[in-house]
């Protein structure tokens, strides 16, 4: 086991390289660079002169690199994030990237693992009652759930919880907080808060997982109740229970852990939309607003941020994997 996991990790770091130079060429394939929303923004706005606007502009691409060839400033960026963790400067946010993304990666990743969480919990327990419970009421009731929880978009999901909890119930809608928690210490009462508001990203969000869920542990362990392995088992006097769990449930979790994996920086991902109909302070907006404003040290910073999460979401897949079928580390 311990060899299958150091084989697994050793794969990884060839693989999160390649990742990073194909981020990094995709962030820079549009047209132009950062200089270019900067001279716009402060002829515009600042009524600068189109020719200091480009001396200014000159000035930036010097300062920060942008003037030398595409390799040079990968390699300066890589290097800096390998030797020194340093993910580069925000152009926009005028602020190293680290002091930008890592304030709001913790709220990002309560959201995405209560999600997961959410997901994997109630859609397989729901996924193992249908299956139980086939063809009857409330089978056909989820299945119903089901659909419309692949079908409905997160952001349109996100706007009628809105619309329910401030028209319906009066309450405080977008953010993580009330206003008065906002900006106050960590308390009990803010606890309190923060757990009123924090259930809504979670079940727009999750929603999809959940449901799909659903329907891949319904359809698998329908599908191994009907094997031979499960009839021989039962025939030989075993007890359902014994059965089921041993046999039958063991094998039909295997696709859901399999996706596992994958998952998580979907959810990081997916939640860009909502975050921004929610009004949340985590990297969705901000990966956004770096895509809008060509700040490419944060929007491929960002994206290796994705990269990492799905290699360390499938390496502890398949370590789950590999614990519930040995096969696998063959």
């Amino acid at each position: 086991m311990g060899s299958y996991i150091l084989r697994r990790i050793l794969y990884s770091i060839p693989l999160l390289l390649i990742i990073s130079f194909v981020a990094f060429v995709i962030i820079n394939l549009p047209p132009g660079d950062y200089t270019q929303i900067f001279i716009s923004q402060i002829t515009s706005q600042a009524g600068v002169s189109q020719a200091d606007a480009q001396q200014m502009a000159a000035q930036l691409e010097e300062m920060y690199g942008l003037d030398q060839p595409f390799l040079v400033q990968y390699y300066e960026w890589i290097s800096g994030i390998i030797l020194r963790g340093d993910f580069g400067f925000s152009f926009n946010y005028r602020r190293p990237v680290s002091e930008v993304i890592w304030p709001r990666l913790g709220m990002t990743m309560v959201i995405a693992l209560g999600s997961h969480l959410v997901s994997v919990v109630i859609g397989g327990g729901i996924g193992i009652f249908s299956a139980i419970k086939k063809y009857g009421i409330s089978d056909t009731i989820f299945t119903i759930i089901a659909f419309l929880g692949l079908s409905i978009p997160n952001f349109f999901l996100a706007l009628l919880l809105m619309y329910i909890i401030s028209v319906w119930f009066g309450g405080d809608v977008g953010g993580l907080f009330s206003p008065e928690y906002i900006l106050a210490d960590w308390s009990f009462a803010r606890f309190i808060d923060f757990l009123k508001h924090i259930w809504v990203p979670i079940v727009v969000v999750g929603t999809y997982g959940t449901a799909r869920n659903m329907r891949v542990m319904r359809s698998n362990l329908l599908d191994v109740l009907n094997e031979q392995y499960v009839k021989v088992a039962r025939a030989k006097g075993l007890k359902s229970n014994y059965v089921f769990l041993k046999h039958a449930l063991r094998n039909a979790v295997q696709p859901i852990i399999m996706y596992l994996g994958m998952t998580l920086p979907f959810l990081i991902q997916g939640a860009i939309v909502s975050s921004i109909v929610l009004n949340l302070p985590t990297t969705g907006p901000v990966f956004y607003n770096a895509l809008v404003n060509r700040d490419m040290y944060l929007a491929g910073s960002f994206l290796m941020m994705l990269a990492v999460t799905l290699v360390i979401g499938n390496i502890l897949a398949d370590i789950l994997l590999a614990w519930i079928d040995p096969r696998v580390r063959y």
